[in-house]
């Protein structure tokens, strides 16, 4: 008769699939990032865009830069586990939850409540786990003499008995790229001026847009259209019926948004930054995340959806600018590109033949095959 696993030798078996698996994915991540070295050595460099100037030219160009690359690489990285999909009953009341958030956090510093320093810090907090993610397969490509596959560290037993780890040692990459996370967590809360220190809550936010791109998947090209009409909608009327969301923006200071310091002026500002929202960057980009889903299975002939949608993204970014730089208010992003995503892929499916393909498509759910 064969032996029988126990609870213990069952729990140690799948402890270590699991760390095979884990492998498995950081090897697929940092063979995505080799393909996209230069997207990702394009981000670097736009960072020393401050030391060229502060005019409207180059906040422009900044946001510009890292906004497309962003959302171009993140949807192309590679995940090691399968994302959570959004249902179409979350899609069609998103809208409505981020109303009472931005709502209740505009009428908490209206009655002189201020919350952003809880707020910064849980933010922070997931900043730090986020740079150590996603800066893993970075890691490995910047240092690819060292085998980040065995490298681990000795951690006291104690330690190793408290996470429960069969050997008391944890992998060096992540250790590394925890430590990173932390230093710039300390950075950000440093006592220095944001002007000194904006790139700092820019690369934390960005760790935190390409996680949710990774984290996240739309599922459906329906559930898709809803999310981005409802808050097509929640943008426009929060941005130009209220002067909510520029409160909140400018008041709550937190790595969710990205900053360039405003170019010079003659009249004071109330907030010395430029400001593009991490969710101009988040939200389009699980769209164009989703295009990447379509290519795949779809395979069409003639245009791929995903790099039209990158297209598109950065089209609508571009109207949003010409615009704001006309009228010289705020604009909401998203009715800008919500109608360039959504209209490009329609008429990409109807270039490719595709269009109830496309209309109808769906992601696999956990579990299906």
């Amino acid at each position: 008769a064969e032996p029988v696993e126990t609870e213990e030798e069952k729990q140690k078996r799948l402890r270590l699939e699991r760390l095979v698996e884990i492998e498995a994915g950081e090897v697929r991540r940092q063979a995505r990032v080799a393909e996209d070295k230069f997207g990702y050595l394009f981000l670097f460099a736009l960072q020393l865009l401050p030391l060229v100037g502060t005019d409207r030219l180059e906040s422009v160009l900044y946001f510009f830069g890292v906004a497309v690359t962003t959302v171009y690489l993140g949807g192309r990285q590679e995940v090691i586990d399968k994302p959570e999909q959004v249902s179409k009953n979350n899609a069609l009341y998103a809208p409505i939850g981020a109303s009472f958030a931005i709502g209740g956090l505009y009428l908490l510093l209206k009655v002189g409540i201020d919350i952003t320093s809880l707020y910064a810090i849980m933010v922070t907090i997931f900043g730090a786990l986020a740079i150590s993610d996603i800066g893993v397969p970075i890691l490995r490509n910047a240092f690819t003499q060292i085998d980040f596959a065995t490298a681990e560290v000795p951690v006291p037993k104690v330690l190793a008995d408290k996470l429960n780890l069969d050997q008391p040692t944890l992998p060096l990459d992540g250790l590394v790229t925890l430590a990173l996370g932390v230093v710039c967590t300390l950075i950000y809360w440093a006592p220095a001026a944001m002007e000194q220190k904006f790139l700092i809550s820019n690369a934390i936010a960005w760790a935190l847009g390409m996680v949710s791109l990774g984290a996240i998947s739309l599922g459906s090209f329906q559930t898709g259209a809803i999310l981005l009409a409802g808050l097509f909608c929640y943008d426009i009327f929060w941005v130009f019926g209220t002067d909510v969301m520029m409160t909140v923006a400018t008041k709550v200071e937190a790595p969710v948004k990205f900053l360039y310091t405003a170019p010079p002026s003659d009249t004071p500002r109330s907030y010395p930054f430029s400001v593009l929202g991490l969710g101009d960057v988040v939200i389009p980009g699980l769209f164009v995340r989703l295009m990447a889903k379509v290519d795949e299975v779809l395979q069409p002939q003639n245009l791929s959806y995903f790099n039209v949608a990158t297209g598109a993204y950065a089209v609508g970014l571009l109207a949003c600018f010409g615009v704001n730089e006309i009228f010289h208010n705020g604009q909401p992003a998203l009715l800008y590109l919500d109608p360039s995503l959504v209209g490009s892929a329609l008429a990409c499916a109807a270039v490719n033949n595709q269009v109830a393909d496309l209309w109808d498509f769906k992601e696999e759910e956990e579990g299906e095959e």
